[in-house]
């Protein structure tokens, strides 16, 4: 039965149903967030009230951010969570140790923030089991932004929770975009009508409707504009009888009425409001400790009190946010030194340093020592931005100039860490005028660099690396090889792209620096090192490096993502046809990224294992990886990846239209960027989808136009494609070329893939009856590595080819294993090209009928395979970063769709499908 939300407040009838919209939705268990924004005074804390009110069914639990605790780190996020922190036992280890970190609770290494927003999304759904919960969180903007990036997190994975957040937050502020993702309501000004009636109930004596319309029009409806004025207006004023003041105290000059009010306050009042501004509002002792050392008693506020500065009732607190923000703003330089002082004298030792900086009338390197001291624990608990903030005023109270520019890059570093990549930019360029030494020039480039290639944009980087390394020259080699391992990544990502030198280039520097030295077995330099000999002196000299490098990754106990090294092996294992190596590798980082909770890199891990599914013929299993990496993406805030990540996909199940409009999306951002890599994936996917429809020239194309002097970067799995469009076009050059690559590398490579590819290609280019001999080595090498597609290939080549010859009763066998495959997949254009074929031969090719798998959404399939490879509900929800009451909302619909009643069944009705599809791998 739905409760009523109330009466609508006046004019704000969609945004109090849109609420009730929300609490209806937590009472049947479903959870979700919404944020309100506007300008200040207009309403939003009146509706989060009313949100309060309507709720009285419901948990409800506020969180008001405060503008002195933007820098510390976490610090909304524990005044919001401890409540609660007595269910910590009941979190999963790495959840609960990763919430102990950031709180400072533990000495335990900082994890990655989203790992801390699992915990805090977990603590919260297990308090919201319990009794159904609505969160208010109002002034967002004065969040510190760990926080806020934390519950932004969390208020985008609600889904079949009994829990609801309601953020509220001030327009114009750049802290709001951490809550893009998520529903929101514009708050305006109330309409004409509207304003006048709340400005009548306001006031007790005469208005004149000329003066209300003024005073409406004046303050753009704003309520709290509008309720001061009907307040602070003299009765002749209201009346029209003496004129209205010039200009009306409203929107930015509503703070200027609020300090003109507090101006009339005794001297003792004035400095307790200010002291109140200043101090964190959770700390009460801080507050009257300080207030003690001015001199100042509880007596002081009573003056404020009955002047509507601060409410009435149990304790004492601003009436308005607003009101604290003028409070602090209208002090002078001197009073807020006198206060920060008596705030550091008073002050636990994590907040003193920033006191004793805010007193300070000056430098002073004794306070910015004590504030890099204090840096250093923010970074502890994992507060980069904490840190950045701490670090930066560090900066400013720094005398000598080298010694400031340091600190403003190790500022920029924390502030890279957190993901706040124009507060990096701007660090730097504070930083640049004063860095002395080639170590400092060197540490601001790699930063920008850093930047660029978070913000996938390659062009300029390598030649800014090389550019640092000749900075460096031969002082300090380590330092040197790290440039270059980042100019050879950059490099291969944006291949000819790149401007200022060439792949070639980079790539001889970084082989001909390379000093294989006692480096952990996870380590990626030598891999990189790897690609860069290849690139440089040749595929023999660095295919047996790269085949070294990853046999030493496959035999290391653990892998760590570095600087997107997911890319690198996805690249070098195709440059040696190594899916198993790639497969095992990828399978190794998501595991790693996964319990880190570093969800960038598991995004970008699971964008290259989704390629392997593909490869293998697990399409079902590909698109949950794919979905799966764009949500994290999304969570991330770095970009959403957008549906053009799965353009291998698409060219493999013939949907042409998505496939070209993602290949334009792809080849644009390469050209914007500088991502040479991007129009390879792009020209890969469009060759793959004509050779399936016959279309070979336009096939052809494609590999050409991606193909250069050393085809690095997904130029080897190609190579085949390009050998068969080459004949089939009338092209027999392009395609001798072709075959003359695949002749050189597949036999230095060695591996089933690499043969098995060269055995078809030579079939493809012999004139006699050897052909059948290559077509069956080439079949026997694909079934040996699970490269289900290409083994499909080679039968439909092998059957065409036997067709040919009047070979019919053979030419079946060979077709009929490629169509079947090919139709379970949903490969519908080689699944076609194949049913000709069989067609031809006398044989009905039947079409695959619908299935009951292909009602699962691509999250249901996700989840499906997961419970059925033996993972509890507890465990897929740490997996995907839901909720287990999310997990067993969709395993419920799963059972219904499915027509089962048990986890048990999940897999034989999933295997009944046809998809191809087994359970994804499980660490």
């Amino acid at each position: 039965m739905r409760r009523e939300s109330g009466p609508p407040m006046v004019g704000r009838a969609a945004e109090c149903e849109a609420i009730g919209t929300l609490l209806d939705s937590v009472r049947d268990g479903f959870g979700g967030a919404l944020v309100l924004n506007g300008d200040a005074g207009v309403g939003k804390s009146r509706l989060l009230e009313h949100a309060a009110a309507a709720a009285e069914d419901l948990a409800v639990v506020r969180l008001v951010g405060v503008e002195t605790e933007t820098r510390l780190a976490y610090g909304a996020l524990h005044r919001l969570l401890r409540p609660h922190l007595g269910r910590l036992s009941a979190l999963p280890q790495r959840q609960r140790d990763a919430l102990n970190a950031a709180f400072g609770l533990t000495d335990a290494a900082p994890s990655d923030r989203h790992l801390v927003g699992l915990a805090a999304l977990t603590l919260l759904s297990n308090a919201a089991a319990v009794a159904p919960m609505l969160c208010l969180v109002d002034d967002v903007q004065w969040l510190d932004r760990e926080s806020a990036e934390t519950l932004a997190f969390v208020g985008r994975r609600l889904y079949a929770d009994c829990l609801g957040i309601l953020f509220a937050g001030r327009d114009g502020s750049s802290d709001l975009d951490v809550f893009g993702a998520l529903p929101a309501l514009r708050l305006e000004g109330l309409a004409d009508a509207e304003a006048r009636a709340l400005l009548s109930a306001g006031v007790t004596g005469h208005l004149d409707q000329t003066v209300a319309e003024r005073l409406v029009a004046g303050t753009g409806g704003n309520p709290l504009a509008l309720l001061e004025l009907a307040v602070n207006l003299g009765a002749e004023q209201l009346a029209g009888v003496t004129a209205l003041p010039e200009p009306l105290p409203v929107n930015r000059q509503l703070e200027e009425h609020f300090r003109q009010t507090a101006a009339l306050l005794p001297a003792d009042t004035q400095t307790l409001l200010l002291l109140m501004a200043t101090t964190p509002t959770d700390d009460r002792a801080a507050l009257w400790r300080a207030a003690g050392s001015l001199g100042l008693s509880a007596r002081a506020a009573m003056p404020a009190v009955d002047a509507g500065i601060l409410s009435r009732g149990a304790g004492i607190a601003f009436r308005h946010p607003l009101i604290r923000s003028a409070v602090h703003s209208a002090a002078s330089a001197d009073e807020r030194r006198r206060v920060q002082a008596a705030l550091a004298a008073t002050s636990a030792p994590e907040r003193r340093a920033w006191h004793r900086a805010e007193a300070a009338d000056g430098p002073d390197d004794s306070v910015a020592a004590e504030l890099e001291a204090a840096s250093e624990l923010a970074q502890a608990r994992g507060g980069y931005s904490e840190q950045a903030l701490v670090l930066t005023r560090a900066a400013e109270m720094t005398a000598d100039p080298g010694k400031r520019a340091e600190r403003y890059l190790h500022a920029a570093a924390a502030h890279l860490t957190s993901g706040n990549l124009a507060e990096v930019r701007t660090l730097i360029e504070l930083a640049t005028p004063d860095l002395t030494g080639p170590r400092a020039r060197v540490h601001a480039t790699r930063l920008r660099a850093s930047v660029e290639m978070i913000r996938s944009r390659p062009r300029e980087v390598p030649a800014m690396l090389l550019e640092a390394v000749a900075d460096l020259r031969t002082t300090d080699p380590m330092a040197g090889w790290d440039l270059l391992r980042e100019a050879v990544q950059a490099a291969v990502i944006g291949g000819r792209m790149i401007t200022g030198t060439t792949p070639h280039e980079v790539a001889k520097a970084a082989a001909d620096a390379w000093r294989d030295s006692d480096l952990p077995a996870w380590s990626p330099d030598p891999l990189i090192a790897a690609l860069a000999r290849s690139l440089a002196y040749g595929y023999a000299e660095g295919a047996p490096a790269m085949a070294a490098a990853l046999a030493r990754l496959r035999a290391a106990d653990d892998l760590q993502e570095q600087d997107a090294f997911s890319v690198m092996v996805s690249i070098a294992g195709d440059e040696l046809w190594d899916i198993e190596a790639k497969r095992d590798l990828l399978e190794k980082l998501v595991t790693a990224d996964r319990d880190r909770g570093a969800l960038y890199g598991l995004s970008l891990a699971l964008l290259a294992l989704a390629k392997v599914e593909i490869w293998d013929g697990r399409f079902a299993a590909a698109e949950s990886c794919y979905n799966e990496a764009d949500d994290y993406l999304s969570a991330t805030g770095y970009f959403r990846s957008g549906d053009f990540h799965k353009i291998l996909l698409y060219a493999w199940t013939g949907q042409e239209a998505r496939l070209r409009a993602a290949a334009a999306t792809m080849r644009a951002m390469s050209r914007e960027h500088g991502t040479g890599v991007t129009y390879r994936w792009a020209g890969q996917a469009l060759s793959i989808f004509e050779i399936g429809s016959g279309r070979y020239q336009e096939a052809l194309d494609a590999q050409l136009d991606m193909l250069d002097d050393h085809p690095v970067a997904l130029g080897d799995v190609n190579l085949a494609g390009m050998v068969e469009a080459g004949l089939r076009a009338g092209n027999r050059k392009a395609a001798v070329m072709a075959m003359r690559f695949l002749e050189e590398r597949a036999p230095l490579a060695g591996t089933p893939w690499a043969l098995g590819l060269l055995a078809r290609c030579r079939a493809l280019m012999s004139d006699d009856d050897e052909a059948e001999q290559l077509y069956k080595e080439s079949i026997a090498h694909l079934e040996k590595v699970p490269v289900a597609v290409d083994l499909a290939w080679s039968r439909l080549l092998f059957g065409e080819w036997l067709r040919r010859r009047r070979r019919r009763a053979d030419a079946r066998v060979q077709l009929r294993s490629a169509y079947e495959s090919f139709e379970a997949w949903g490969a519908a254009p080689f699944a076609e090209r194949a049913r000709v074929e069989l067609l031809a031969t006398g044989e009905t090719a039947r079409r695959r009928t619908a299935d009951t798998q292909l009602d699962l959404t691509a999250q249901e399939r996700h989840v499906a395979a997961l419970a059925a490879s033996g993972l509890t509900n507890a465990e897929i929800a740490t997996r995907l970063f839901v909720t287990t009451s999310t997990v067993e909302f969709h395993l419920s619909r799963v059972f219904r769709k499915l027509g089962i009643t048990s986890r048990k069944q999940i897999e034989g009705k999933l295997g009944e499908a046809g998809s191809g599809d087994r359970s994804p791998p499980v660490r």
